[in-house]
Order: C-alpha cells, then sequence, then structure tokens
C-alpha cells in the first residue's frame, strides 16, 4: 500500500526486484567511520584545489547516501562529526569558503538523518545567540551557491532561541550615541526569519521551523507573535499565486503559520485563529494549481480547526483491548468475554460541556474538499486533519463527519473523491473514531472501492482508489476486535482475494496481499488464511499471469472463495479496457470451471452467452473469449470424469455457442474498428469448440466459420500491425482444430470435396499480391491435418517454394518467404518420412532434395529494405526448417540424408554463425550445435565430426553466450582450420570484420587475425588459406554486400602483417591475383565507400615486390586523378601514410620529393592542376604516366 507497511512503491511488473529488496536495509553499522573522519579531517587542505574538494563533497554524498533507508546507523556517530565541521565554522581563522564547504558537509548528514534529530546536537549555550547573529550579516540571501549554508544557521539559531533567558537580558544598553539605538536581539532574530520566509531556496524551510519556535517563547509572543501574524496575513493577502515571488512568498508564510499553529499554546494562538482562518478562506488556495500551496493551506485550516477545539480525548471513541499478535493466534479458551475490551462507552461523555465554535463548521468543510484535491499529498493532509479533528468533537458532531465523508463515495464523485475518502476513513478508523456501529455502511463502499475503475479514453484510473481501499481493510484489521468484523468476514476476504489475484496492478495486488495477511494476524477469522498467505505472498503475487491462472486456481479450491472469484471475472474482468487482461480472464474461467462445474454450466454460461451481443465491443470481445474458454473446460471436465458431455452442456448452451458466429456476421460486427478483435475472439472458440469435439458436423454453421477464417486470413493487411501476428496465429489455430475435426470422414479419410476446395483454393491465394494474404494462406497449409494433405503434397511443397522464391514484383516479401519457410517444416513433421512412401504422401527419396534446395537456397536472402536486413527472417526461419527436417529425418530414415546435403546444412549454418547480425549468429549457433549433439544416435556425414566435438563441446550449448561477440567468434574461427568449413566460415567473418558494429568488428577481428597468426609458420595453411580468400573474392565480384567488408578485411589483413610469408617472393600468385580481383572490383565504381577501400587495399600490396608493386603503383596514380575529388584527397592521403610505413620501397632522395608533392598538393583543384602533379609522381615513381583515352564517338 501506498500508505502501509507493507510496500515498496512503484515496483516492477514482475519479482525482477527481489534481488534489490534482499540487499535492502542489510546494513548493521556504520562502516564507512574511518574514512569520513579521515575525509573531514582534511577540508582545509582540499580546500584550494576545486577538483579535490568536489571529490571529497561527492564521496561523502555517497557514503551518507547509502544510509538513506537506515539513517539511525548514523545516531552514534552524529556528535563527533558535528563537532568536526562546526569546529571550522567557529574558528575564526577559517576563510569564508571552509565554511561555506563545512556547511555544506553539515546539510548532507542533515538531508540523510532529518533536521529534527540534528537540532538537539548542535550548541545552544547563551553565548552561541550573538556568534549565530553575527553570521548572517556576511550571508549574502541571493547566493545561490552557499545556500546550505544559510540554511544550517537557521536550524541552528532555531535551536538557541531555546534558551530559558529573556532576551532583553542579553541586549545591554542599547543606546550607542546620542539618538542612536542598537537593534535588539529580538527584533535581529524576526528580522532575520521574515527576510529568510520569501527567499526562493530551501532557507525558507528552516526560516519557518525558526519562526515556530521564536515566536512562541513566552517573552516574544507578548511583544512579537501579533505583529508577526499581522505582518503574515499581509504577506498572505497582498501576494498571488499566479506569480512566481507570490508563490513564494506565501509558501513561506503558510509554513510559518502552520508551524506557530502546531507548537504554540492553544491560549496563545486562539485569539488569532479566526482572523487568520478568515484571511486563509480569502487567499482561495484551493484554486491554486500548485500542490505545495494547497497542502500547506489544508494544513494549517487543520491547525486551526485544532485550536478552535480543546485538546481532549473523547471518551466515546472505539478502543481494542488487546493489541498482541501472540494472542490473536493463540486459542480463545475464554471467548470474546474474557478479552478486556470495553464497549462503545457513548453515553459516558459529558458532551455537554463541550463548546464548538462556529468556525469549526468552515474548517471541516474545506477539510472535506481537501479530500477531493487533484493531488495525493493534499488528500492525505486533509484526511490526517480529519482525524484528528473528529478525535475532539462530541460523538454526534464526528459522526456527522464521518457521514460527509460517505458521501464522497457516490458514482457521481471523481476517483479523487473516493481515494480521500478511503484515506480520511482509514484515519477514523485507526483512531477509533469509526464506531462499529457505522461499519455496516462503511463496509460496503470499501468493498466498491477495492474493485473500483474509470474508463478514461484507452485507459483507466482509480489504482489509487483501490490501493487506499487495500489500506483501509489494513487499518481495520488492527483497529476493531474479531467480533466487531466477523459479520463481514466473508464479504472482506472475499475482496481481498480478488484483489490479490485479479487485479490489474501490480501494487494493488501486493496491498491487497499485505491487508489480507495483516487480517489473518489480527483478526484470526479470515478462512484458509495461512494457507492462502502462503500461496499468494509478496513476491508470488508479483507475476500477473501466475496470479489469474495458478494462484486463483489453488485459492478456488476452498470452497468460501470460488463463486465469488468467478463473479467478480464475469461481472469486471471480462468487460474490461485491458485486452490482456480479459484474455487472461477468460482462460481462468476455464481452469475455475472446475471448481464449480455446476455453477459454471447453469449460472455463468448462459450468463457470458447473453453478453456475446453486447452493444460494448470489449463486453462483447471478452464475453465471446470466456464462452470459448469455458465450453472448452467443462468439456475436459466431462472427459476426465468420464461422463456425457450434455451433463455440463445441455441443448440451449450449445446451440447458444453455434449461433454466436452469425449473430455477429448478421450484426456486421466483423467490420469496421472493432472487427479484428472479434475475428480473433471467434477464432477462438472456434478453436475451443472443434477440440471440444461439439455435435457441428455437416451444419450449415461450418461453412461460417471456413468463411471467417478464409476472409480473415486473404485480408490481414487490412488489420492494425499490432494485433496482425495475434489474429494470424489465432485463425490457424482455428483452421487446423476445425480440420481435424470435421473434415475428416468416420473412417480417417479427408472428406473429398472439402480437400479438393480448401487446397486449390489456398494453393491459389499463396499468389496473392498482398504479402499478408500469403503468409496466412502460406501458415494454414502448414497446419493443414495429415489426412487432407495425402495425395496433394506435391503441390502443397510446390506452392510453398514458390513462395520463398524471390521475384522482381515480391522482392520484399520477406516475411511471406519466411512463413512459407516454416510451413515447409510444419508440413513436413506432419506427413512424417518414409524413404520408400510417394512423393504425395510423405517426405521420401523423391522429393527430399528439393525441400532441402528450397530451405538452403533461402540462407542467401539478403534482401534489405526500408526496415533494414529483412532477409534475416527468412534465413532464421530457413535456419529452424533445416534443423527440424534434418533431426526428422536423423531420427526416422538416416539413409535419406546425403553427405552432400549435410555438408551444405552444416557449412551453410557456420556461415550464419560468423556474420554480423548478434540474433542470427546466436540462433545459427545454436542450431549448428543443435545438429552436432542431437539427442540419439548422431547424424551421419557431418564434415569433420570427430575435430567439431573437440572445437565444440556439448557443455558449451548452454554455457556460451552466443549473442555476444566476444564469445561467439573466438570459438566460430576455428572452423577456418578445418577445409570442408573455411570457405563458408570466411564468407561470414568477411562481413562482420568489414562491418560498422564496434564490438562485433573488434571481436571479429581479433580472433580472426588469432588464426592467422597461428599459421604463419605452415606455408601450406597459409596457402590454403590465401586461396579459399581468392575464390571467395572471385565468386562475388561486384557484390557489394560482400566485397565493400571484403575490402576493408583485406586492408586490416594486410596492414597487421597477416601475407608477409607470401611478400618474401617476387610476383606471388597471391599477389598477381588479389591485384587483378581489386582492379576488376573498382573499375567504374561510383561508390566513394568501396573506391577508398579498394585504395586502402591496393597501399597494402605495395608489400609485395615485383611487378605487382609497379602496378600498384600505377593504379594509386590513377586514382589521384579520379573524377570525385573526394578519393583524389583521400587517395593522396593514403599514399601518404603507405610512403611513412613502407618507406623502403623508393630510394631516399626520391622518397622525400614524392612525399613534398603528396603534401604539397590540393589534390581536390581542378583535373588539369591535379593531373600535372600525378603525371609529375608517376615520373618519380618510375610508372608510366597514364594517358587520356578519347571518348568512343569524339574527334
Amino acid at each position: 500500500m501506498a500508505l502501509g507497511e507493507e510496500r515498496a512503491a512503484g515496483a516492477p511488473e514482475d519479482g525482477a526486484e527481489d534481488e534489490v529488496l534482499a540487499r535492502g536495509s542489510a546494513l548493521e553499522a556504520f562502516g564507512e567511520s574511518a574514512e569520513t573522519r579521515a575525509l573531514l579531517g582534511r577540508l582545509r587542505e582540499v580546500l584550494g584545489d576545486r577538483a579535490a574538494r568536489e571529490g571529497a563533497l561527492e564521496r561523502f554524498r555517497v557514503i551518507m547516501d547509502k544510509y538513506q533507508e537506515q539513517p539511525h546507523l548514523l545516531d552514534p556517530h552524529l556528535e563527533w562529526m558535528m563537532n568536526l565541521l562546526l569546529d571550522i565554522v567557529q574558528d575564526k581563522t577559517s576563510p569564508a569558503d571552509l565554511m561555506h564547504l563545512a556547511f555544506k558537509f553539515l546539510y548532507i548528514i542533515t538531508k540523510v538523518r532529518g533536521y529534527k534529530t540534528f537540532l538537539r546536537l548542535f550548541p545552544h549555550e547563551v553565548a552561541n545567540v550573538q556568534p549565530v547573529l553575527d553570521m548572517f550579516t556576511n550571508q549574502n540571501p541571493r547566493d545561490h551557491e552557499t545556500w546550505e549554508t544559510r540554511y544550517m544557521l537557521l536550524l541552528w539559531l532555531s535551536v538557541t532561541c531555546l534558551i530559558p533567558f529573556d532576551f532583553s537580558r542579553l541586549d545591554g544598553n542599547l543606546l550607542t550615541q546620542p539618538g542612536q539605538t542598537r537593534m535588539s536581539i529580538m527584533d535581529r532574530i524576526l528580522q532575520i526569519a521574515e527576510a529568510y520566509l520569501v527567499v526562493s531556496d530551501k532557507a525558507r524551510d528552516a526560516a519557518a521551523v525558526l519562526v515556530s519556535k521564536f515566536v512562541t517563547r513566552p517573552d516574544v509572543k507578548q511583544k512579537k507573535m501579533a505583529g508577526f501574524l499581522d505582518w503574515s496575513l499581509h504577506t498572505l493577502a497582498r501576494s498571488s499565486f499566479q506569480t512566481i515571488e507570490g508563490v513564494i512568498a506565501m509558501d513561506g508564510t503558510l509554513q510559518a503559520l502552520a508551524q506557530i499553529f502546531k507548537h504554540g499554546k492553544r491560549e496563545d494562538c486562539l485569539p488569532y485563529a479566526a482572523t487568520v482562518l478568515k484571511c486563509l478562506e480569502g487567499c482561495n488556495l484551493p484554486d491554486s494549481n500548485q500542490t505545495l500551496l494547497r497542502k500547506l493551506g489544508v494544513k494549517l485550516v487543520q491547525r486551526l480547526g485544532l485550536t478552535f477545539l480543546k485538546p481532549r480525548v473523547a471518551k466515546w471513541r472505539y478502543q481494542r483491548g488487546c493489541r498482541s499478535l501472540a494472542a490473536n493466534l493463540q486459542p480463545r479458551a475464554q471467548g470474546p468475554e474474557g478479552s478486556q475490551m470495553p464497549a462503545e462507552t457513548a453515553d459516558c461523555d459529558s458532551d455537554g460541556d463541550y463548546d464548538v465554535p462556529e468556525d469549526v463548521e468552515s474548517v471541516i468543510e474545506q477539510l472535506l474538499v481537501g479530500l477531493k484535491d487533484q493531488d495525493t499529498i493534499v488528500r492525505w493532509s486533509a484526511a490526517k486533519g480529519i482525524g484528528r479533528m473528529a478525535a475532539r468533537l462530541p460523538r454526534e458532531l464526528a459522526d456527522d463527519v464521518v457521514g460527509s465523508v460517505l458521501d464522497c463515495f457516490s458514482f457521481q464523485e471523481t476517483d479523487n473523491a473516493w481515494h480521500g475518502g478511503c484515506l480520511a476513513l482509514a484515519e477514523l478508523g485507526r483512531r477509533g473514531l469509526l464506531l462499529p456501529s457505522r461499519l455496516e455502511d462503511v463496509v460496503p463502499v470499501i468493498l466498491k472501492a477495492l474493485t473500483y475503475e474509470e474508463k478514461r479514453g484507452s485507459c483507466s484510473v482509480g489504482t489509487n482508489v483501490r490501493d487506499a481501499a487495500c489500506y483501509v481493510c489494513w487499518a481495520f484489521a488492527r483497529a476493531y476486535e474479531p467480533r466487531e468484523l466477523q459479520p463481514f468476514v466473508a464479504a472482506i476476504s472475499s475482496a481481498l482475494v480478488i484483489a490479490t489475484v485479479f487485479d490489474r496492478n501490480i501494487n494493488c495486488r501486493r496491498a491487497a496481499s499485505a491487508a489480507f495477511q495483516e487480517n489473518v494476524g489480527r483478526q484470526g477469522t479470515f478462512p484458509h488464511g495461512i494457507d492462502i498467505l502462503t500461496a499468494a505472498d509478496y513476491f508470488a503475487v508479483g507475476n500477473r499471469a501466475n496470479c489469474f491462472l495458478v494462484i486463483s486456481m489453488f485459492i478456488a479450491g476452498f470452497p468460501e472463495y470460488t463463486q465469488p472469484m468467478i463473479d467478480h471475472l464475469v461481472a469486471m474482468k471480462i468487460n474490461h479496457w485491458d485486452g490482456v487482461i480479459r484474455e487472461l480472464s477468460a482462460k481462468a474461467l476455464h481452469n475455475l470451471a472446475q471448481r464449480a462445474p455446476d455453477y459454471s454450466a447453469t449460472h455463468v454460461l448462459p450468463c457470458l452467452l447473453s453478453k456475446t451481443q453486447s452493444l460494448d465491443l470489449h463486453t462483447r470481445h471478452g464475453a465471446v473469449l470466456a464462452c470459448a474458454e469455458l465450453a472448452r473446460g467443462l468439456y475436459r471436465l466431462a472427459v476426465q470424469e468420464d461422463r456425457p458431455v450434455a451433463d455440463y452442456l445441455d441443448d440451449a448452451a450449445v446451440h447458444g455457442l453455434k449461433q454466436i458466429h452469425q449473430q455477429l456476421y448478421d450484426r456486421q460486427l466483423y467490420r469496421g474498428l472493432g472487427g479484428e478483435l472479434m475475428r480473433q475472439a471467434v477464432c477462438v472458440l472456434i478453436e475451443n469448440l472443434s477440440l471440444s469435439k461439439m455435435p457441428f458436423r455437416g451444419d450449415v454453421v461450418i461453412d461460417g466459420w471456413q468463411w471467417l477464417i478464409d476472409d480473415t486470413l486473404r485480408n490481414l493487411h487490412l488489420i492494425s500491425s499490432h494485433s496482425r501476428q495475434q489474429v494470424k496465429e489465432a485463425a490457424v489455430s482455428a483452421l487446423a482444430a476445425l480440420c481435424r475435426e470435421y473434415y475428416v470422414l468416420d473412417g480417417g479419410q479427408a472428406d473429398p470435396a472439402r480437400q479438393e476446395e480448401l487446397l486449390r483454393q489456398y494453393l491459389a491465394d499463396l499468389q496473392s499480391p498482398e504479402e499478408m494474404a500469403r503468409c496466412g494462406f502460406s501458415l494454414a497449409l502448414g497446419a493443414l491435418p495429415r489426412v487432407l494433405l495425402q495425395g496433394r503434397l506435391q503441390q502443397v511443397l510446390a506452392g510453398l517454394g514458390a513462395v520463398t522464391t524471390i521475384c522482381p514484383k515480391d522482392v520484399s516479401f520477406a516475411e511471406s518467404r519466411r512463413d512459407a519457410l516454416k510451413a515447409i517444416s510444419r508440413v513436413c513433421q506432419t506427413v512424417g518420412v518414409r524413404a520408400g512412401g510417394a512423393p504425395d504422401e510423405v517426405v521420401c527419396e523423391e522429393n527430399v532434395s528439393q525441400i532441402y534446395r528450397t530451405l538452403l537456397g533461402c540462407l542467401r536472402d539478403y534482401t534489405t529494405d526500408s526496415r533494414g536486413d529483412v532477409g534475416a527472417w527468412v534465413r532464421e526461419a530457413a535456419m529452424t526448417s533445416l534443423r527440424d527436417l534434418t533431426l526428422l529425418l536423423g531420427r526416422e530414415q538416416p539413409e535419406l540424408l546425403e553427405a552432400s546435403i549435410c555438408q551444405q546444412v552444416m557449412c551453410c549454418v557456420a556461415q550464419q554463425a560468423s556474420e554480423k547480425i548478434d540474433r542470427v549468429r546466436a540462433h545459427a549457433a545454436r542450431v549448428f550445435m543443435t545438429l552436432l549433439h542431437c539427442d540419439g544416435a548422431p547424424l551421419p556425414h557431418v564434415p569433420h565430426r570427430g575435430e567439431l566435438e573437440e572445437l565444440f563441446p556439448r557443455s558449451d550449448v548452454a554455457s556460451v553466450n552466443w549473442n555476444a561477440p566476444s564469445q561467439a567468434f573466438p570459438r566460430i574461427t576455428r572452423l577456418l582450420g578445418l577445409p570442408a568449413y573455411r570457405y563458408h566460415v570466411l564468407l561470414g567473418l568477411a562481413v562482420s570484420v568489414g562491418g560498422l558494429t564496434e564490438s562485433t568488428v573488434r571481436y571479429s577481428t581479433q580472433s580472426l587475425f588469432e588464426y592467422m597468426k597461428g599459421i604463419q609458420n605452415d606455408p601450406q595453411a597459409l596457402e590454403g588459406f590465401g586461396g579459399t580468400l581468392l575464390q571467395l573474392f572471385e565468386d562475388n565480384l561486384l557484390n557489394d554486400r560482400v566485397s565493400v567488408p571484403l575490402l576493408k578485411m583485406l586492408d586490416q589483413m594486410l596492414a597487421n602483417g597477416c601475407f608477409d610469408l607470401f611478400t618474401a617472393e617476387q610476383d606471388h600468385p597471391f599477389g598477381v591475383k588479389l591485384l587483378a580481383l581489386c582492379k576488376e572490383e573498382t573499375r567504374k565504381s561510383k561508390d566513394v565507400q568501396k573506391l577508398r577501400s579498394g585504395v586502402a587495399v591496393f597501399c597494402g600490396m605495395v608489400q609485395f615486390p615485383g611487378d605487382v608493386r609497379r602496378k600498384v603503383l600505377l593504379q594509386l596514380c590513377l586514382l589521384l586523378c579520379h573524377p570525385f575529388p573526394v578519393i583524389r584527397k583521400s587517395t593522396a592521403s593514403q599514399v601518404y601514410e603507405m610512403l611513412l610505413t613502407y618507406g623502403d620501397v623508393l630510394a631516399d632522395g626520391v622518397l622525400e620529393e614524392v612525399m613534398a608533392v603528396l603534401g604539397a598538393t590540393a589534390w581536390d583543384a581542378e583535373l588539369p592542376v591535379v593531373r600535372a602533379q600525378r603525371n609529375r609522381l608517376c615520373d618519380l615513381l618510375g610508372v608510366p604516366r597514364p594517358q587520356l583515352v578519347p571518348k568512343p564517338g569524339t574527334g
């Protein structure tokens, strides 16, 4: 509860905060005592160094903040910390900056421990008054850097005001010179207080504390109290809450007045109370938009009300005698008569001597208005005021107050009034001012508040009301004897259980659990309390689905709670505005039907059927879902008990369920904004009624259901994107259940007419121009039962295979390709595998190769659009399908797995496991490990199985986070040593090493270099790697997805000396071939990124001696006159850096001149200017000058 003792505010929806809670409040002592002493001891040293000063301040703040939840641990250490800091303050030699720093440290301590505890530690002798006052003379109220100093000085001054001597005795002779008088100490303090009550910083709060302690002194109140109150009222009257200055002035003044009327004696304040109340009414604070002003107004009003009434304890109040938890939990041997509980002593109070002023009525009225304020802190303050005032009123008047509070619980009132009313009732009950005779009026409104929820737009309000209602129940448990609450136990316990398991908000569920726990402990009368608390504790109720589906089932096992829980779901949750709650409620009704089958069948189902035609969309949607789940639950129960379904579902119920679709169709409720909700709900209904084997075979309703499924799948593109997936899945599941139940004849064969029509239509819809329709019908084909696929398997696989093929008109249809792959996998799982079977019946030798070709082809889908690499969805689905099919074949018919197919599968998956997208890489790695370490007999024909099992032990399946590049790449690069995998892994690595993501590039590069370092002394391995790399480059020429990152990888490998063994040989074939490929890749290219990467590779290839180097230098000279200025500049810059790195490729004299030309030329100038310098470089480098080739047709 927000106001109880059992709650953590702002907790997340699940139990993720458990660890934090476990660590909370775990400190046993102030463990940083020595460090703090050293920190405070070196303040003088760090004063001159700003960084050290701020570091010390921040460190001290961190230390103190650790004890924010347990500030009492600081108490034994406050005195020495205070003394160390005050020694600095009181030292007259301390510079002003050091004093300000000391006060900053003091403020941090005060912030954590609270000023009330801290005040008593300040020196407060007579000798301290004058020095503290003198310190104020050096303070600038407008200096925002030193407000902590002024705040602490005001607190210090407020405690020195408590000295038991008349201030006039400290003044001495005020006449200093003839005609001049010194200001008295009393006037100086009052002047300081008034000045700081209107400042904009926190010193205003301390000034209010000072005023309350100073003005209420016996000597001051006689001389200054009236004048100060007059100044305060004048300040309030002239200030407006519509200006910043006015708000600040009113805030300080209201704080001061509230503190005076709190701490001052009643007889001193009473003469002024009416005047202050009248002025306060004139301020119209309830109309202010400043929450703090309204809160202070309510606070002051209640203090004025308490001033009007004599301080007395009402003799009529209810007092609970025994408050011992241990006694409550023990068996009551003596019975109710043995407890020491005074009865209501209403008549023994001598109400006749109560003199209630008329102003009290105005105070009560303002507090009742405060209960309806828009802000919680104002309502809470008003509720406490109501409780305090009622404690001093006669019984009759207090009862009128209770009646006025109960008026807040009207459905014409806002949620704010309900919340304020709950807080007030809790406060009245806690103080014993809500007599048991009133409980019969109070309990019903609290039960309503426990389920209060008002729809507002797309959400609702009322969470705070339900939370406060739980607080009321918690307070009542502590306030009343069990026999007083006995008549209401059933209602309260059921309401709290319902809130505990069925409230949408986690804080309300936890609040209800805490209130239930308090009642079990204090009252001892809640049925099965301990058992329920064990299942529904603070942490268990943190998960909403667990509450609805698991805990509710356990609690419903106790008959006292079963029916109320079901009734609540039907009345309040089935029509909830949140769709998730409606779905959970329907599933909960499914479960609870087992606890009360007769009640569910005879009362709940008819009620739900009537709601399926409601005008309200949410009610209609929830009722259809609930009917579906309840019918399924009753059917399962009948099967379990081996009873006919008709025992629970009579003819009227079955007829009502059958009519739902037609009634919705006739009213056109599948169209419009609510249509997608109703389609999804009716699809769930179709699925559940089919699974429940309803006697509808051959009925016209089956055609209606089939039409709905087909129409939904055909028009998925018209459904909003956020609910499209859910509707699609519901329709596919409904189709699968419908076909299995109603399209299969008694002999186990498919209805030929239905099969022909269904497959013809669905195969045609696979070529729909709408991508979503393709998705829907692909998944629909995948969901068909085996009997409907027999004899038509080839057609289905061909149709789905066609969807996976990329055509120019549907290149961006990645989602349809993904769903078609899922469907192919499901179809294969459905029909099964048989080596000698017919290709139209099962997966067999004749069609398995084509299926694999389709799946492997989809691993090359790298389609990109505005959404990014959408082909990744297809590749993931392809890998999943390959895994499922391969495991199926390995388990059932391993002889169908050819060696070439198995090698392709493993190599292609390994390639995906080395690519750049974390999600795809992790999925591929999991598939790879599953295929390698499959349960049962190992897969045949896995290349290098022995080495793979050493490189990737089974323990890696669970221990390695394949999403993390730091863990994935060091393992994947080991495959480069296996010839069968090298090409594909290198292809994936090229994309990763030349990618953009910093972590992927770093770890993939490190892993590649680590492998290259290991083969530097093995010429054969290096030759094999180089050959594979060149083959990879050649296969992907002009394929920018691979070639551009490959060029970047080559640049890094050349710069890292990976091919030093080749550079030692004149015109090594690797260098020759690489140069030719690079020239071909960059020729006529206009891609700046590719050209820059190509320049970098050319610069790295200068390491190859002989003819290769000359050709490389010629290429670089050509690029120095590229049409793009940015390429010319980039080439010049990279050539300059190359010469710095590989200076030995030129003679010293030539090198200096070449670098001078490169550095002095403006390479982004006009081409004729640049060409002259380039030709000069050609001469210096010893390469022929490039000749201009005339364009065809000129001359």
